[in-house]
């Protein structure tokens, strides 16, 4: 059995299986739970963006999982 330690959280994930139970994003890997409140804290920030711009999401994404590994969790606002 393979195991895989999400990056920003720490938790054990059995069997990670890629964009099911574990997403790699940013050279990081993310549980679901994290990936999911990553995407709760930066939606109302790229609605906001206008005009959008994939350089600047990228740079935002990897920024703010870099925070969160720091913290070891991701703060939604």
């Amino acid at each position: 059995m393979k195991t895989l330690t999400c990056d920003v959280c720490k938790r054990t994930i059995h069997d990670p299986q890629s964009d099911r139970n574990y997403y790699h994003l940013a050279h990081r890997e993310l549980c679901e739970n994290c990936k999911d409140e990553l995407e709760l804290q930066l939606k109302p920030i790229v609605r906001t963006r206008q005009p959008f711009n994939y350089e600047w999401y990228d740079q935002l994404l990897q920024d703010s999982i870099e925070q969160s590994i720091l913290k070891g969790k991701i703060d939604v606002r």
